[in-house]
């Protein structure tokens, strides 16, 4: 039995009338998802993730964990829309330092921005649910002073869009007409907050990012925030305690394939191939990031190590060290401000980590020297 998932309606743009496709609220029906589909992989993304909160536990600092996973997070989702920004320019730009794609790196800081206001908003008692509301006031942010910051940032369009081609006639995908944006919304809103799911919440997520990719209900941002809601959502529905993983970047390995699949939802009904395609990139950044984690543990252990046995490191320079996960860029005022000390003493506890080969200097100058925790940043980059 072939699937429906949508309607068309016709939608007129740039004087030309176009048919614009108004999905169906979700979960899928006639037939419903079919569970054999997707058990399986249900069953090993979630045991990936668990698997990931629990080596999460085994390190000292949960907190420079996040601080690489969510950067990493927000660096790949950017570059799927084409930024062209990188780890170090984002190390760099947080150290105050000079960078040559200042409006890249203001985007992926953007997404960071608007994720810590999801995040703060679902973790306060008193803050906003996941809602339109809450969806509407990060991609205020997102778009913020960027690329399409013209379009309407926090409204929901008010035109008709579309995706691919030059105009909405030879078009890949047209979105519903703007008049359906908002009661689509609702309806999503309403299935996230379903406070009886018949379906598994790792599924559920996948449907509500296609969704979200469906009713695209801003003129800019669309992928940026559907993939935010990824990470919010596995917090939310308690599958993962703290956005460790980022799993744009399987997408953005697997990009067509990722496009494909969305494609096919509205063509051919394929909800079961695009579930399928989501848990298996579920699973695959789970075991990446468990990866890069024990990676990174275990350089910092070997190099706290060697600091710890060397005669010429002092307590400056242990202080400094435990820094350097949330800090892998820095000049020596910014180590003076963050370790609240002389210049000198400063200076000696970025010399006792240079000296380990621990830290390394960047610039080749004598003065405005910059220093970079660089075999971990080549670590995290990987």
């Amino acid at each position: 039995m072939t699937r429906t998932t949508g309607r068309y309606a016709i939608s007129t743009t740039l004087g030309e009338p176009v048919q614009a496709f108004v999905p169906h609220s979700l979960p899928p029906r006639r037939p419903v998802l079919a569970a054999d589909s997707y058990a399986q992989l249900n069953t090993a993304a979630e045991l990936a993730l668990a698997r990931l909160a629990g080596v999460s536990g085994l390190v000292p600092s949960v907190d420079w964990l996040l601080y690489s996973a969510i950067r990493k997070e927000a660096l790949l989702t950017s570059q799927i829309e084409g930024t062209q920004a990188s780890l170090a320019d984002l190390f760099d730009d947080e150290a105050g330092l000079a960078v040559s794609n200042a409006d890249d790196v203001e985007e992926v800081t953007n997404y960071l921005r608007a994720f810590r206001l999801v995040q703060d908003n679902l973790r306060n008692p008193q803050g906003l649910p996941l809602s339109v509301r809450l969806i509407c006031d990060a991609h205020r942010l997102l778009m913020n002073g960027v690329r399409g910051s013209g379009k309407q940032p926090g409204e929901l369009r008010r035109s008709q869009n579309w995706i691919g081609g030059t105009r909405p006639g030879n078009a890949a995908f047209v979105p519903p007409p703007p008049e359906h944006v908002a009661t689509l919304l609702g309806d999503l809103e309403r299935f996230v907050h379903d406070p009886a799911p018949l379906l598994p919440p790792l599924v559920r997520v996948a449907l509500v990012h296609a969704q979200f990719e469906t009713i695209h209900p801003f003129l800019d941002g669309n992928g940026r925030m559907g993939r935010l809601l990824i990470a919010a959502l596995l917090e939310h529905w308690s599958l993962l305690a703290q956005p460790l993983v980022y799993v744009s970047g399987y997408l953005k390995q697997h990009q067509a394939e990722y496009y494909r699949r969305l494609s096919a939802i509205r063509t051919d009904g394929d909800w079961e191939g695009w579930v399928r395609f989501f848990l298996e990139g579920v699973e695959a950044a789970a075991l990446e990031a468990e990866r890069g984690i024990v990676d990174i543990a275990s350089l910092i252990t070997s190099d706290r190590r060697r600091l710890l046995a060397s005669p010429k490191a002092g307590l400056a320079s242990y202080r400094l060290f435990e820094l350097l996960p949330m800090m892998p860029r820095f000049s020596i005022d910014r180590v003076r401000q963050a370790l609240d000390t002389t210049f000198p003493t400063a200076n000696a506890a970025v010399a006792a980590l240079q000296d380990l080969g621990i830290v390394t200097e960047l610039t080749g100058q004598k003065k405005n020297r910059t220093y970079g925790y660089q075999s971990y940043i080549e670590r995290l980059a990987r």
